[in-house]
């Protein structure tokens, strides 16, 4: 396959995107990880989230 004499720039662009994508992803797995261990925490300290409480307790 001949991509002519712009075949360095194309390759390397499409190197680029995949880079800043696999960097992406990785955040986001960290980012991912990060917030079910901050959760599990705040869950083991007792907090809960206001969307789990019954109408009863609101009042």
């Amino acid at each position: 396959m001949s991509l002519g004499p712009y075949a360095s720039f194309i390759v390397t662009s499409y190197a680029a995107a995949a880079l800043v994508i696999a960097i992406l992803i990785g955040w986001i797995v960290l980012d991912y990880r990060s917030q079910t261990r901050r959760l599990r925490e705040l869950d083991r300290s007792g907090v809960t989230r206001r969307s789990g409480r019954s109408a009863m307790d609101a009042s």
